[in-house]
């Protein structure tokens, strides 16, 4: 029995959602994750993750680049819920990033990268 990795979805060419051959990309293993903390994953193409946990055990990955300062550090934000929604803090500015959609709680317009994850191997 191989051991599962947790892997995350790599946006696609375009129309790629009407395809079945979607890229999985391993990042680290389930347990490398703790609730309340991140941890930072380099993406093929240069880009990196920032992927969580919340206390129920559900998994969640968002762009790591805070879009205010440049700097890739969400992974290293505060995790919390507003309105019973997950979010991570940046620890830089402290702009709150919704953990499901990306979007920023505190400015509308801006917002991160989300990427489905799921679990790969077993």
């Amino acid at each position: 029995m191989s051991p599962t990795t947790l892997a995350v979805e790599l946006p696609s060419e375009p129309h790629a959602e009407q395809r079945s051959d979607r890229t999985w990309f391993p990042v680290c293993a389930p347990s490398a994750l703790v609730p309340g903390r991140g941890v930072a994953a380099l993406l093929p193409d240069g880009g990196q993750v920032a992927l969580f946990l919340d206390r129920a055990g559900r998994p969640y990955a968002i762009g790591n680049r805070d879009p205010f300062t440049g700097a890739y550090v969400l992974s290293r934000g505060l995790t919390g819920s507003a309105g019973g929604r997950p979010f991570v803090a940046s620890p830089l500015l402290k702009q709150r990033f919704d953990l499901e959609t990306g979007a920023c709680l505190d400015d509308p317009a801006v917002s991160v990268p989300v990427y489905r994850v799921r679990e790969i191997g077993s």
